[in-house]
């Protein structure tokens, strides 16, 4: 069996986390969740700054967080790229990528070369003898895309890194990064918000709920089919969960609705996920009548703008809630408000029907 690049078995009491992750050597896995899921702390277990109650961390089969051993940050050949560059302001560009060459014994001479080689990789060569406030914010992440890379980190954790760049930027930067995680086989653990992130430069998906892993698997498989909440915020599609009555119907309490299962039928009497795009949804006050679409009995509970468009959301009598994107003139029109009972009206071949 080959030994992980990362395995974190660890519980942190006080925090209510139960973590049990391993990645694999040349994987790039995206962990993605709810603020306050437990995405920081994760992060934290591996570089050492928190200390699990129970359990381990180990990095390349070596133990780096145990009951016995709690190795400090500075040991444990990681690097991490910040959503801030955080370079140092009293050092050119050259000294900044080289410092943790030099922090590790390397001589200057030979720490200054290798810097060179990296800012090369990442396109900022004609920085180096610049000092930090001559550079614009893209070129500092790359800085530090380059510092990070330098001391040859057995791991490189990425917290947001593209956060706080403008679009263009941040299109640059994640090409970049995708170039260098791809041509290095390097292990990476990618913090981040961004499904575009996720897509562009995870090889697998974590998602983090509830101090636990709720959710783990190919990226394309957890956004096409997403089995939490969360996930299906992130891409943008109701959820919903029903039984199956028939191999491409379901039941919503009470509620029947048909879809195109993905993969095989379905199997009778299975939980079952249904998603559906809030641009897919019509809203009606009455039955539009004689359509072979599905009906399904909702109540408002909210309008939000959403830009050009306004988010109506509405209860489904199982609980669940599902939201459809008007303009603004069809909502006048509806006199569409919180406690108003509708009908929402959805195209079988938009909804996407997978076992849970």
């Amino acid at each position: 069996m080959t030994t992980p690049a990362l395995a974190v078995h660890a519980r942190l009491t006080d925090r209510d986390l139960h973590l049990d992750l391993d990645v694999r050597r040349g994987d790039t896995v995206a962990v993605v969740g709810p603020n306050g899921a437990g995405k920081t702390s994760l992060l934290r277990l591996v570089t050492g700054q928190l200390r699990p109650t129970t359990g381990t961390v180990h990095i390349d089969g070596d133990l780096v967080s145990g009951p016995e051993r709690h190795l400090p940050t500075h040991r444990r050949q990681i690097a991490l790229l910040d959503q801030r560059p955080l370079l140092f302001d009293h050092l050119d560009v050259l000294d900044n990528v080289a410092f943790g060459l030099r922090a590790t014994g390397t001589r200057r001479a030979p720490a200054r070369t290798r810097a060179r080689a990296h800012l090369d990789k990442v396109g900022c060569a004609a920085l180096a003898d610049r000092r930090t406030w001559q550079i614009s914010g893209g070129q500092a992440q790359r800085v530090a895309l380059a510092r990070a890379l330098a001391t040859e980190p057995r791991l490189l954790l990425l917290d947001e890194p593209m956060a706080a760049l403008d679009i263009t930027v941040a299109a640059s930067t994640r090409s970049l990064l995708r170039e260098i995680l791809t041509d290095s086989e390097r292990t990476a653990l990618l913090v981040t918000h961004d499904v575009i992130d996720a897509l562009a430069l995870a090889d697998r998906l974590v998602v983090v709920d509830e101090g636990h892993i709720a959710a783990e698997g190919k990226v394309t498989d957890l956004l096409t089919r997403p089995r939490t909440a969360f996930l299906a915020d992130l891409v943008g599609v109701n959820l919903l969960h029903g039984i199956a009555t028939g191999p491409d119907r379901i039941d919503l309490d009470g509620t029947s609705l048909t879809g195109m299962p993905t993969g095989h039928p379905l199997h009778v009497g299975r939980e079952t996920l249904a998603t559906i795009p809030p641009a897919a949804v019509g809203v009606h006050l009455v039955d539009p009548g004689g359509s072979p679409r599905n009906h399904l009995p909702a109540v408002v509970t909210g309008v939000e703008p959403r830009g050009a468009l306004a988010r109506v959301t509405a209860a489904l009598p199982g609980g669940d809630m599902m939201s459809a994107d008007l303009t603004a003139a069809a909502v006048v029109e509806l006199d569409l408000r919180p406690g108003v009972p509708v009908r929402l009206v959805v195209k079988a071949t938009q909804v996407c029907l997978y076992e849970r």
